[in-house]
Protein backbone atom coordinates (compact mmCIF):
# COMPACT_ATOMS: atom_id res chain seq x y z
CA UNK A 1 0.00 0.00 0.00
CA UNK A 2 1.34 3.40 -0.97
CA UNK A 3 2.56 5.41 2.01
CA UNK A 4 1.08 8.82 2.76
CA UNK A 5 4.45 10.31 1.90
CA UNK A 6 3.98 9.35 -1.75
CA UNK A 7 0.26 9.93 -1.95
CA UNK A 8 -0.59 12.45 -4.67
CA UNK A 9 -3.38 14.87 -3.81
CA UNK A 10 -3.16 17.11 -6.90
CA UNK A 11 -1.70 16.38 -10.31
CA UNK A 12 -1.66 18.46 -13.48
CA UNK A 13 -0.02 16.58 -16.38
CA UNK A 14 3.20 18.18 -17.67
CA UNK A 15 3.00 20.80 -14.90
CA UNK A 16 3.28 19.54 -11.31
CA UNK A 17 2.22 17.11 -8.61
CA UNK A 18 1.47 17.96 -4.99
CA UNK A 19 1.90 15.17 -2.45
CA UNK A 20 -0.02 14.70 0.77
CA UNK A 21 3.02 15.69 2.82
CA UNK A 22 3.19 19.03 0.97
CA UNK A 23 6.00 18.22 -1.43
CA UNK A 24 5.77 19.70 -4.92
CA UNK A 25 7.22 17.91 -7.93
CA UNK A 26 7.54 19.82 -11.16
CA UNK A 27 6.89 17.61 -14.19
CA UNK A 28 8.51 19.89 -16.76
CA UNK A 29 12.13 20.95 -16.46
CA UNK A 30 12.84 24.51 -17.56
CA UNK A 31 16.30 25.00 -19.02
CA UNK A 32 18.41 28.15 -18.79
CA UNK A 33 20.02 30.12 -21.60
CA UNK A 34 22.50 32.81 -20.53
CA UNK A 35 22.12 36.35 -21.85
CA UNK A 36 24.43 37.61 -24.57
CA UNK A 37 26.02 41.03 -24.70
CA UNK A 38 27.99 40.36 -27.86
CA UNK A 39 27.93 43.55 -29.94
CA UNK A 40 28.15 41.45 -33.12
CA UNK A 41 24.78 39.74 -32.62
CA UNK A 42 21.51 41.10 -33.98
CA UNK A 43 19.99 41.24 -30.49
CA UNK A 44 21.85 41.76 -27.24
CA UNK A 45 20.42 40.64 -23.92
CA UNK A 46 21.17 41.01 -20.23
CA UNK A 47 19.51 40.19 -16.92
CA UNK A 48 18.57 42.74 -14.28
CA UNK A 49 17.34 42.40 -10.71
CA UNK A 50 14.27 44.52 -10.08
CA UNK A 51 13.72 43.65 -6.44
CA UNK A 52 15.91 41.63 -4.05
CA UNK A 53 13.09 40.56 -1.70
CA UNK A 54 11.08 38.94 -3.04
CA UNK A 55 13.48 38.31 -5.90
CA UNK A 56 12.06 39.79 -9.08
CA UNK A 57 14.14 39.94 -12.23
CA UNK A 58 13.84 40.42 -15.96
CA UNK A 59 15.77 39.81 -19.16
CA UNK A 60 16.27 42.84 -21.40
CA UNK A 61 16.62 42.61 -25.17
CA UNK A 62 18.14 45.33 -27.34
CA UNK A 63 18.23 45.14 -31.15
CA UNK A 64 21.29 46.28 -33.04
CA UNK A 65 20.40 49.66 -34.53
CA UNK A 66 22.19 51.76 -37.10
CA UNK A 67 21.16 54.95 -35.34
CA UNK A 68 22.20 55.04 -31.66
CA UNK A 69 19.95 58.05 -31.04
CA UNK A 70 16.81 56.35 -32.39
CA UNK A 71 14.09 55.75 -29.81
CA UNK A 72 12.38 52.40 -30.19
CA UNK A 73 9.04 51.03 -28.99
CA UNK A 74 9.26 49.22 -25.66
CA UNK A 75 7.70 45.78 -25.25
CA UNK A 76 6.94 44.37 -21.81
CA UNK A 77 6.63 40.63 -22.37
CA UNK A 78 5.21 38.06 -19.93
CA UNK A 79 5.84 34.36 -20.50
CA UNK A 80 3.24 31.63 -20.25
CA UNK A 81 3.30 28.19 -18.69
CA UNK A 82 0.06 27.77 -16.73
CA UNK A 83 1.44 30.11 -14.04
CA UNK A 84 3.69 27.25 -12.92
CA UNK A 85 6.51 26.54 -15.42
CA UNK A 86 8.88 28.33 -17.82
CA UNK A 87 10.80 31.60 -17.48
CA UNK A 88 12.21 34.38 -19.68
CA UNK A 89 15.59 32.63 -19.35
CA UNK A 90 14.47 29.35 -20.96
CA UNK A 91 15.56 28.52 -24.49
CA UNK A 92 11.94 28.66 -25.70
CA UNK A 93 11.24 32.18 -24.49
CA UNK A 94 14.72 33.57 -25.00
CA UNK A 95 14.59 32.58 -28.67
CA UNK A 96 11.00 33.74 -29.15
CA UNK A 97 11.44 37.19 -27.60
CA UNK A 98 14.82 37.67 -29.27
CA UNK A 99 13.31 36.85 -32.67
CA UNK A 100 10.38 39.17 -32.06
CA UNK A 101 12.71 41.98 -30.99
CA UNK A 102 14.79 41.57 -34.14
CA UNK A 103 11.79 41.45 -36.47
CA UNK A 104 9.84 44.31 -34.87
CA UNK A 105 12.89 46.44 -33.97
CA UNK A 106 11.71 47.01 -30.39
CA UNK A 107 13.33 46.87 -26.96
CA UNK A 108 11.89 44.19 -24.69
CA UNK A 109 11.66 43.62 -20.96
CA UNK A 110 10.80 39.95 -20.40
CA UNK A 111 9.48 39.43 -16.86
CA UNK A 112 10.49 36.65 -14.48
CA UNK A 113 7.79 36.08 -11.84
CA UNK A 114 7.37 33.62 -8.98
CA UNK A 115 5.65 30.43 -10.06
CA UNK A 116 2.73 28.47 -8.67
CA UNK A 117 2.01 26.34 -6.75
CA UNK A 118 5.03 27.21 -4.60
CA UNK A 119 3.82 30.81 -4.68
CA UNK A 120 0.08 31.34 -4.76
CA UNK A 121 -1.57 34.04 -6.81
CA UNK A 122 -1.24 37.04 -6.59
CA UNK A 123 2.57 36.53 -6.51
CA UNK A 124 2.84 36.42 -10.31
CA UNK A 125 0.79 39.61 -10.61
CA UNK A 126 2.63 41.43 -7.84
CA UNK A 127 6.04 40.56 -9.30
CA UNK A 128 4.98 41.68 -12.76
CA UNK A 129 3.62 44.91 -11.33
CA UNK A 130 6.96 45.56 -9.62
CA UNK A 131 8.58 45.40 -13.08
CA UNK A 132 5.92 47.73 -14.48
CA UNK A 133 6.70 50.29 -11.79
CA UNK A 134 10.43 49.84 -12.41
CA UNK A 135 9.92 50.52 -16.11
CA UNK A 136 7.91 53.66 -15.28
CA UNK A 137 10.91 55.05 -13.36
CA UNK A 138 12.62 55.54 -16.72
CA UNK A 139 9.80 57.49 -18.32
CA UNK A 140 10.63 60.82 -16.70
CA UNK A 141 13.48 62.21 -18.74
CA UNK A 142 15.65 59.10 -18.81
CA UNK A 143 16.43 59.12 -15.11
CA UNK A 144 15.85 55.43 -14.40
CA UNK A 145 18.43 52.88 -13.23
CA UNK A 146 18.80 51.05 -16.57
CA UNK A 147 20.84 52.75 -19.36
CA UNK A 148 19.34 50.64 -22.16
CA UNK A 149 15.89 51.98 -21.35
CA UNK A 150 17.07 55.53 -20.68
CA UNK A 151 18.97 55.70 -23.95
CA UNK A 152 16.79 53.76 -26.39
CA UNK A 153 13.17 53.38 -25.24
CA UNK A 154 10.34 55.55 -26.50
CA UNK A 155 8.01 55.77 -23.50
CA UNK A 156 5.20 57.09 -25.67
CA UNK A 157 5.12 53.68 -27.39
CA UNK A 158 4.97 50.98 -24.72
CA UNK A 159 3.28 47.64 -25.38
CA UNK A 160 2.22 44.77 -23.17
CA UNK A 161 2.20 41.23 -24.53
CA UNK A 162 2.10 37.65 -23.35
CA UNK A 163 0.96 34.19 -24.27
CA UNK A 164 -1.32 31.78 -22.39
CA UNK A 165 -0.98 32.54 -18.66
CA UNK A 166 1.36 35.39 -19.60
CA UNK A 167 -1.46 36.97 -21.61
CA UNK A 168 -3.67 36.68 -18.53
CA UNK A 169 -1.02 38.49 -16.48
CA UNK A 170 -0.55 41.11 -19.21
CA UNK A 171 -4.25 41.92 -19.08
CA UNK A 172 -4.12 42.25 -15.29
CA UNK A 173 -1.13 44.59 -15.61
CA UNK A 174 -3.16 46.79 -17.95
CA UNK A 175 -6.03 46.78 -15.47
CA UNK A 176 -3.68 47.85 -12.67
CA UNK A 177 -2.09 50.47 -14.90
CA UNK A 178 -5.55 51.81 -15.72
CA UNK A 179 -6.24 52.34 -12.03
CA UNK A 180 -2.79 53.60 -11.02
CA UNK A 181 -2.00 57.21 -10.27
CA UNK A 182 1.05 57.13 -12.51
CA UNK A 183 2.17 57.86 -16.05
CA UNK A 184 0.93 54.64 -17.63
CA UNK A 185 -1.94 56.30 -19.47
CA UNK A 186 0.65 58.30 -21.43
CA UNK A 187 2.90 55.29 -22.00
CA UNK A 188 0.91 52.20 -22.96
CA UNK A 189 -0.53 52.28 -26.46
CA UNK A 190 -1.29 48.62 -27.12
CA UNK A 191 -1.51 45.05 -25.86
CA UNK A 192 -1.19 41.65 -27.54
CA UNK A 193 -2.91 38.65 -25.95
CA UNK A 194 -1.66 35.50 -27.65
CA UNK A 195 -3.91 32.48 -26.96
CA UNK A 196 -4.83 33.87 -23.53
CA UNK A 197 -5.48 31.72 -20.47
CA UNK A 198 -8.86 32.97 -19.28
CA UNK A 199 -11.69 31.18 -17.56
CA UNK A 200 -15.42 31.09 -18.14
CA UNK A 201 -18.50 30.34 -16.06
CA UNK A 202 -17.20 26.90 -15.06
CA UNK A 203 -14.75 26.42 -12.16
CA UNK A 204 -11.14 26.07 -13.30
CA UNK A 205 -9.37 23.40 -11.24
CA UNK A 206 -5.88 24.86 -11.66
CA UNK A 207 -6.99 28.40 -10.87
CA UNK A 208 -8.92 27.33 -7.76
CA UNK A 209 -5.84 25.53 -6.44
CA UNK A 210 -3.22 28.23 -7.04
CA UNK A 211 -5.48 31.13 -6.07
CA UNK A 212 -7.01 30.15 -2.72
CA UNK A 213 -8.46 33.62 -2.09
CA UNK A 214 -10.32 33.78 -5.41
CA UNK A 215 -13.96 34.76 -5.61
CA UNK A 216 -14.45 31.92 -8.11
CA UNK A 217 -15.63 31.97 -11.70
CA UNK A 218 -16.42 35.68 -11.60
CA UNK A 219 -12.94 36.69 -10.41
CA UNK A 220 -11.97 39.48 -12.86
CA UNK A 221 -8.42 38.15 -13.08
CA UNK A 222 -9.49 34.81 -14.54
CA UNK A 223 -12.73 35.92 -16.20
CA UNK A 224 -12.33 39.55 -17.33
CA UNK A 225 -15.14 39.19 -19.87
CA UNK A 226 -17.58 39.09 -16.93
CA UNK A 227 -16.55 42.63 -15.93
CA UNK A 228 -17.23 45.04 -18.81
CA UNK A 229 -16.89 48.09 -16.54
CA UNK A 230 -13.22 47.19 -15.97
CA UNK A 231 -12.63 46.53 -19.66
CA UNK A 232 -14.11 49.92 -20.54
CA UNK A 233 -11.40 51.69 -18.50
CA UNK A 234 -8.33 50.11 -20.12
CA UNK A 235 -5.72 52.80 -20.84
CA UNK A 236 -4.49 51.76 -24.26
CA UNK A 237 -5.64 52.51 -27.78
CA UNK A 238 -5.46 49.10 -29.40
CA UNK A 239 -5.60 45.41 -28.47
CA UNK A 240 -4.74 42.39 -30.61
CA UNK A 241 -6.12 38.99 -29.58
CA UNK A 242 -4.55 35.94 -31.22
CA UNK A 243 -6.28 32.55 -31.19
CA UNK A 244 -5.63 29.13 -32.70
CA UNK A 245 -8.39 27.03 -34.27
CA UNK A 246 -7.67 23.85 -32.30
CA UNK A 247 -6.67 25.52 -29.04
CA UNK A 248 -8.68 24.28 -26.07
CA UNK A 249 -8.74 27.93 -24.89
CA UNK A 250 -9.85 29.29 -28.28
CA UNK A 251 -13.34 30.33 -27.20
CA UNK A 252 -11.99 32.21 -24.17
CA UNK A 253 -10.04 34.49 -26.50
CA UNK A 254 -13.09 35.12 -28.65
CA UNK A 255 -15.22 35.82 -25.56
CA UNK A 256 -12.67 38.39 -24.37
CA UNK A 257 -12.63 40.00 -27.81
CA UNK A 258 -16.42 40.29 -27.93
CA UNK A 259 -16.64 41.57 -24.35
CA UNK A 260 -14.00 44.26 -24.91
CA UNK A 261 -15.58 45.33 -28.20
CA UNK A 262 -19.00 45.80 -26.57
CA UNK A 263 -17.82 47.24 -23.24
CA UNK A 264 -17.78 50.89 -24.29
CA UNK A 265 -13.98 50.99 -24.32
CA UNK A 266 -12.74 53.71 -26.65
CA UNK A 267 -9.99 51.75 -28.39
CA UNK A 268 -9.83 49.29 -31.28
CA UNK A 269 -9.67 45.54 -30.70
CA UNK A 270 -8.70 43.09 -33.44
CA UNK A 271 -8.60 39.32 -33.48
CA UNK A 272 -6.60 36.96 -35.69
CA UNK A 273 -7.00 33.20 -35.74
CA UNK A 274 -4.52 30.65 -37.05
CA UNK A 275 -6.23 27.70 -38.70
CA UNK A 276 -5.42 24.12 -37.85
CA UNK A 277 -3.13 24.83 -34.91
CA UNK A 278 -3.23 24.06 -31.20
CA UNK A 279 -2.30 25.94 -28.04
CA UNK A 280 1.06 27.84 -28.15
CA UNK A 281 1.96 26.29 -31.49
CA UNK A 282 4.18 29.33 -32.13
CA UNK A 283 6.46 28.14 -29.31
CA UNK A 284 6.29 24.43 -30.08
CA UNK A 285 6.87 24.88 -33.82
CA UNK A 286 8.69 28.22 -34.15
CA UNK A 287 10.04 27.48 -37.62
CA UNK A 288 6.74 26.59 -39.28
CA UNK A 289 5.14 28.94 -41.79
CA UNK A 290 2.14 29.73 -39.59
CA UNK A 291 4.34 30.65 -36.62
CA UNK A 292 6.32 33.00 -38.83
CA UNK A 293 3.13 34.57 -40.15
CA UNK A 294 1.82 35.13 -36.63
CA UNK A 295 5.08 36.72 -35.51
CA UNK A 296 4.92 39.10 -38.49
CA UNK A 297 1.37 40.09 -37.51
CA UNK A 298 2.46 40.80 -33.94
CA UNK A 299 5.53 42.75 -35.09
CA UNK A 300 3.38 44.80 -37.45
CA UNK A 301 1.06 45.64 -34.57
CA UNK A 302 3.96 47.16 -32.64
CA UNK A 303 4.91 49.36 -35.58
CA UNK A 304 1.50 50.59 -36.68
CA UNK A 305 0.55 54.23 -36.29
CA UNK A 306 -1.52 54.09 -33.11
CA UNK A 307 -2.29 57.76 -33.04
CA UNK A 308 -1.06 60.44 -30.70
Amino acid sequence: MESSTNEVVHEFPRLFRIYKDGRIEKLSVTDFVPPSDDLKTSVRSKDVVISPEPTVSARLFLPRTTNPDQKLPLLIYIHGGAFSIQSPFSSVYHKYVSSLVELANVIAVSIDYRLAPEHSIPACYDDSWAVMEWVALHANGGQGPEPWLNDHADFRRVFLAGDSAGANIAHEMLVRASNADQVFDKMIVGMVLNQPFFGDDEPNKLWMLICPETSGCDDPRINPAAHPSLLAKLVCKKVLVCTAEKDFLRQRGWTYYEALRSSGWGGVVEIVETEGEEHVFHLLKPSCEKSGRLMKQVASFFNQDHGS
